[in-house]
């Protein structure tokens, strides 16, 4: 019995003093400090995105959506940006204005919808006879033009961020065949962006309608043609049901840029890592779309020529009246606006630097 006591002592003895030399060392045992906070958790983001595309369509819409998946799975729930329909939380074409002014958190579009508010924001999506992805990504983002994007739209309380693109659309559905300009004079056309006033230039009458609105028009006979997109989303749409001369190549758009808008100081409110995920996001979808955009082109046009649709492409001598026609508008334009003049420099002295590049290293 004597010996058990002793044994206990001791084992309390050593217990004291292993306690003891811990706290010295690491000075975590103390009883009466107090315990160490958790560590910071990082902010979470509930935004809602308004779009001025139907989800459903393709690229268009579904690229919109993409963000809002990938971006809530790298963030693991953290960061949830809602995609609503056009319409479902204000109209399409009141997006940039909602965004600024904080009404709206965030708007999926394309740049060149904004182009009665900022003439500049048209160089940002599509440029007639402009450059293919590569060049446009190569421009944006190691020549100058994300400094001036991003310049552009603070001074409006917005941090756009590209966030996708897609391929060469087509340059217009017509009833008839366009043998020479003389056929486009008065023809009634729905058309976007600056390629529009080309073909203002040339004689037709354009006007901007929302993608959902165009078969109405042209079925009705409020438009007489339309261009609206590439063949894979053109098909969906319907438009061979009225129309079935389809042209070739798209040179109002030889690629197309879209954009995450999100007002200025909810994008100051959250931390550095959410808006690393947010752009990290928007850069794969730039692959996916990329990569995405050129497969599905080869079905869709299968599928038009086995419904009837016959596919032109435009003589040399109707691209070059298109060409010149831009040569006119664009000059006007950088003489209207000195935000235009500063982008279109930035974007005209890059290509003619990347063309040596361009004409060595491609077929």
């Amino acid at each position: 019995m004597r010996n058990a006591i002793l044994f206990g002592l001791a084992g309390i003895a050593v217990g004291v003093l292993i306690t003891y030399f811990a706290g010295r060392d690491g000075e975590p045992a103390s009883q009466t400090e107090e315990a160490a906070p958790p560590p910071a958790v990082e902010d979470t983001v509930r935004w809602k995105m308004a779009s001025t595309f139907a989800g459903s369509l393709t690229q268009l819409g579904s690229l919109g959506i993409r963000v809002q998946d990938q971006v809530e799975a790298v963030s693991n729930g953290a960061v949830q940006i809602k995609f609503f329909d056009p319409g479902a939380l204000v109209p399409a074409l009141e997006i940039f204005d909602a965004v600024s002014s904080g009404g709206l958190d965030a708007g999926w579009s394309t740049p060149g919808y904004w182009a009665g508010k900022v003439p500049a924001l048209q160089l940002f999506a599509a440029v007639p006879f402009g450059p293919p992805a590569n060049e446009y990504m190569a421009w944006f983002y190691f020549g100058g033009g994300r400094e001036l994007f991003e310049e552009i739209y603070a001074r409006h309380n917005i941090r756009g961020i590209l966030c996708g693109v897609i391929p060469p659309e087509a340059s217009g559905w017509f009833r008839q065949p366009i043998e020479s300009v003389d056929d486009l004079q008065g023809l009634k056309m729905r058309f976007f962006g600056l390629g529009a006033k080309v073909m203002d230039r040339v004689g037709a009458s354009t006007q901007l309608l929302a993608g959902g609105d165009i078969f109405p028009a042209l079925e009705l006979g409020t438009i007489d043609a339309t261009e609206f997109s590439m063949p894979a989303i053109d098909l969906n749409l319907g438009f061979y049901q009225v129309a079935k001369h389809y042209y070739f190549p798209g040179w109002h758009q030889q690629s197309t840029n879209f954009e995450l808008m999100i007002n200025m100081d909810r994008w100051n409110g959250i931390s550095p890592l959410r808006q690393t995920q947010i752009e990290t996001v928007c850069g794969d979808n730039f692959r996916h779309s990329i990569a995405e955009g050129e497969t599905i082109q080869i079905a869709a046009l299968e599928e038009l020529q086995r419904k009837g649709v016959t596919i032109h492409t435009w003589p040399e001598a109707m691209l070059a009246t298109f060409r010149s026609a831009w040569e006119e508008v664009v000059a006007e334009e950088v003489a209207a606006d000195a935000d235009f003049a500063r982008v279109w420099e930035s974007l005209t002295t890059f290509r003619e630097r990347y063309k040596l590049w361009r004409d060595l290293g491609y077929l």
